[in-house]
């Protein structure tokens, strides 16, 4: 009986273990761009903790990426962090206004050169596993 209670013990542990570490690894889902309109993908999504990236970078004006244009000019201090980059930008260039892949790589990578920190090669962003 007690090797049977043992078992079961270690049956058990091992259950709550996968199952912990699975909650986890689900969770890791949030550090990744994710973007529906693409469909396929030549290359893996961009992992991207936001708040990790942002205490690196000290930033605390939101709208310094989630940026927000009328009539083709920025309007300081707005901020579209509550929209999808999707809602604005659409597949394909519109005008002066880029297609959602160029947003997407225009507003990390001119930020990442200016600074001269952070990836700017394709491989660096979009790392294959």
């Amino acid at each position: 009986m007690r090797h049977i209670l043992y078992r079961y013990f270690i049956f058990c542990s091992v259950v709550l273990c996968v199952t912990f570490c699975s909650i986890s690894a689900f969770s890791q889902d949030d550090t990744y761009l994710k973007v529906d309109a693409f469909g396929g993908l030549e290359r893996p999504i961009s992992a991207f903790d936001h708040d990790e990236h942002n205490d690196m970078a000290a930033l605390e004006d939101c709208s310094v990426c989630h940026h927000v244009y009328e009539d083709g000019k920025l309007v300081e201090g707005e901020s579209s962090e509550d929209q999808a980059c999707a809602d604005c930008h659409t597949l394909k260039a519109q005008g002066s206004q880029p297609g959602l892949m160029m947003a997407y790589h225009q507003q990390c990578k001119s930020c990442h050169v200016e600074s001269k920190k952070g990836p700017v090669a394709c491989g660096e962003c979009h790392v294959k596993k």
